[in-house]
């Protein structure tokens, strides 16, 4: 075929899929009151683990006269070394396709509309304000299958599921490339409390999803590897699956988008936002 021509048709087809994306709709409500937010095709480094140590201070005199004790220059040597040695470069994840997630974590409210009970532990006089609001806890990864499978049902206009940990993570992300600062970690998550929060009370992110970080653990579609960080593929099979965001019982440690953990979790902070593929 013609150089020219080829480069014409796939200049064609980019632009066309480049139109279709454009005329999905930013944000969609479904008829449950669901709320959820386009998230483009992009690509993210998954893994990636350098960690720092202090610079070596030379001790000095304080103001009483005496000298301030400092570790030796050997030590900082040695913690140079292990942080090298620990270091990984990650890997890089390719979105290749758009979707919907969950603008918020999936309500009490939303719940009962499908399954016409509530689970959660945090509810009525457990919490403040109208619990209706707070996200659904106390779920496992197959309830959380049952009820996608149940909305499914009762919404015929759209496909649900829940996220893989890589859409997760990249909608979580929002663009960023390096792991979130504490000081934005603090607008943005819930945490240090003593229950669930009605959802949408800190600052969204980048892309208008709100609570990716604390509230609730939420469940992912992928199977845990009994790893630190997820694998490039994940496992086909296993005993757990995994959980993202950490809870309201969280600290700066879980409270970011690195974090790879597993059920079953505590229970009452374990829950999930729903995946709604884009039309096609």
């Amino acid at each position: 075929m013609n150089r020219k021509l080829t480069y014409f048709l796939l200049l064609l087809l980019f632009v066309s899929s480049e139109k279709e994306l454009l005329a999905q709709e930013a944000t969609v409500k479904n008829n449950i009151g669901m709320e959820f937010v386009l998230i483009k095709p992009g690509s993210m480094v998954v893994g990636k683990y350098q960690p720092t140590v202090s610079a070596y201070v030379p001790p000095k005199e304080d103001p009483d006269g005496k000298a301030r004790k400092v570790l030796p220059r050997s030590a900082y040597k040695v913690a140079e070394k292990m942080a090298e040695d620990a270091s990984m470069p990650g890997f890089k994840v390719s979105i290749e396709h758009p979707y919907y997630i969950g603008k918020y974590e999936v309500t009490q409210e939303q719940w009962k509309k499908v399954m016409g009970s509530n689970p959660s532990f945090f509810q009525g006089g457990k919490v403040e304000g109208d619990s209706r609001q707070h996200p659904v806890e106390n779920v496992t990864w197959k309830e959380a299958q049952a009820f996608i499978k149940k909305l499914n049902k009762l919404d015929k206009q759209y496909t649900y599921r829940l996220p893989t940990e890589f859409e997760w993570e990249y909608a979580a992300r929002a663009g960023a490339e390096d792991d979130i600062p504490w000081g934005e970690a603090r607008t943005m998550a819930v945490l240090g409390g003593t229950t669930t929060s009605a959802i949408g009370q800190k600052e969204p992110n980048a892309w208008g999803v709100y609570d990716m970080l604390g509230n609730v653990w939420e469940w992912v579609q992928d199977y845990y590897n009994e790893e630190i960080f997820a694998d490039p593929v994940p496992p086909r099979s296993g005993e757990q699956h995994v959980l993202k965001g950490a809870s309201f019982t969280g600290d700066a440690k879980n409270a970011t988008y690195m974090t790879h953990a597993a059920g079953p979790g505590n229970g009452f902070d374990v829950g999930f936002r729903v995946v709604m593929e884009a039309r096609k």
